[in-house]
């Protein structure tokens, strides 16, 4: 599944886990792609505003480290602080931004990885390799068969084994953004703004159908009324098969996008099946599902039957949507490949950032809304701003006037993402630890550290918080030392 990489690797990199210019004699995304551009001019030659060719990218590590870090932060904390955890339906809050960050910055990696491919069958293979193991590694994680903390048993029904997630959705996407920067790029060489746009224009219209697809499918398709079964928790269940019962949730309309009647869903349950979708959505957090809203709660008195059905956030239809934020990074790497110059790059990006901005908040107005678990295309243009927003502050920090220090936890988060994100972010190596206690499985390393925390602060929340912070501090420091060391964990 996993390898431990020397520093030595010259295999293109998992765009996921490290930045393609971290070891020696791989591409280094400093270098123009053009063959035609192979006679660099000498360092006393070269503008001062320019890169080095052979200079280190720090800036594409430290946005995935916070990524991860974020993706701690906003699942461990987000029940304690309910304002930054997932939306429940409409609207963006700090944690819906971490889904968009990581596609964002797997496209941008795709273009300096495959901006020059001696061999496209062979490079189309080992992407497709990698999807593969990204995506069963996905399915290890989140499908169900680790319970996660508080819960010391493992396994999954394949019946009911969860088919989409996190990395999952990563993998379609660096599956599109790969075989299209692989297969679909001109050759010739980029000297002007229009000269850009012909090299890439196969991949905008990639962009645009996935769009006008996606599109089309939420306001277009018919939703029927659907039938879901749920366990009535006040029966028994010693007998197999007993106490569940059907509900029938009422649509019958085109083009809702609230949470029961979405072509979201109804692809999903489609396709995927019921059993095989999220069973804890988000909407269970609405004023409808919950008396605790925006957190999780009781039922309130006369709550809808779709409160207890579930749906994914990381369905098929979301998905296309989700696969245009690759496409996009991958511009913005693009920028970062033809344009030498660090204010070149920073303007570009800061017009294109602004602009996804503007339109986003345009779609809004008109009528388009913010929801991460539709990833509707208000919500694609407003996060992909932020990120690439997110980026230039990053890059102007990090690679131009080489401020790193302050950010050295998350380099080294960004330079293993794949193995911080597994044990941490799902909960591996937590549910590990609890697995080993004293007497009763409440007594063991993470409650009683939590319980140290709420004490000391003399509150249950802002405990909580410190023993994240605490948490993504201690990830940190073991990224570095992997770092140190020359390990690098890989699919």
């Amino acid at each position: 599944m996993s390898s431990i990489v020397p520093v030595t690797e010259t295999d293109e990199r998992s765009p996921l886990l490290q930045n393609s210019s971290h070891y020696a004699g791989e591409i280094t995304p400093f270098t123009s792609p053009s063959p035609d551009d192979q006679d660099l001019p000498s360092s006393s030659t070269r503008p001062t505003n320019s890169t080095d060719p052979k200079q280190r990218l720090v800036s594409l590590d430290v946005f995935r480290g916070l990524t991860v870090a974020l993706m701690i932060l906003v699942d461990d904390a987000g029940g304690a602080f309910p304002s930054i955890n997932h939306s429940p339906w409409f609207g963006v809050t700090l944690a819906d931004f971490a889904m968009p960050f990581f596609l964002f910055i797997v496209g941008v990696s795709v273009s300096l990885v495959f901006k020059k491919v001696s061999s496209k069958p062979a490079a189309t293979k080992k992407v497709v390799v990698r999807t593969i193991k990204l995506f069963l590694l996905g399915l290890v994680l989140q499908g169900g068969y680790f319970h996660g903390r508080d819960d010391l048993t493992y396994g999954v029904d394949i019946n009911q084994i969860r088919w989409m997630g996190v990395l999952q959705r990563i993998a379609i996407g660096y599956l599109l953004a790969s075989i299209t920067e692989i297969w679909c790029v001109n050759n010739n060489e980029v000297n002007s703004a229009i000269a850009f746009g012909k090299k890439y224009y196969i991949q905008w219209v990639v962009v645009f159908l996935l769009g006008i697809l996606y599109m089309a499918l939420l306001y277009g398709l018919y939703v029927p009324d659907w039938t879901f079964e749920v366990v009535n928790e006040s029966s028994s269940l010693s007998v197999l098969n007993y106490g569940t019962e059907t509900q029938t949730v009422h649509c019958g309309v085109r083009g809702s996008l609230e949470p029961p009647c979405n072509a979201v869903g109804l692809i999903d349950r489609f396709i995927l099946g019921e059993s095989h979708l999220y069973q804890r959505p988000v909407y269970k957090r609405t004023e409808e599902c919950s008396i605790n809203s925006p957190d999780y709660g009781p039922l309130p008195p006369n709550a809808p039957s779709w409160c207890l059905a579930p749906f994914d956030p990381e369905g098929l239809l979301s998905s296309l949507m989700a696969a245009i934020t690759c496409f996009l990074g991958l511009q913005y790497g693009h920028i970062m490949v033809h344009y030498k110059g660090h204010m070149q790059r920073i303007i570009i990006w800061l017009v294109c950032s602004s602009s996804l901005l503007v339109l986003g908040y345009v779609f809004t107005v008109i009528g388009v809304p913010l929801s991460k678990p539709l990833y509707t295309l208000s919500y694609m243009c407003i996060t992909t701003g932020a990120s690439g927003i997110l980026l230039i502050a990053i890059y102007y920090t990090a690679d131009v006037i080489n401020i790193r220090k302050p950010m050295i936890l998350f380099q080294w988060m960004g330079l293993n993402a794949l193995i911080v994100y597994a044990l941490a972010a799902c909960d591996i190596f937590p549910a590990a630890l609890q697995g080993v206690y004293w007497r009763s499985p409440e007594n063991n390393l993470i409650t009683a550290t939590e319980l140290l925390f709420e004490t000391v602060l003399h509150s249950e929340k802002w405990g909580k918080l410190a023993f994240v912070l605490l948490e993504i501090l201690f990830w940190g420091l073991v990224a570095g030392f992997l770092h140190i060391k020359g390990i690098y964990i890989k699919l």
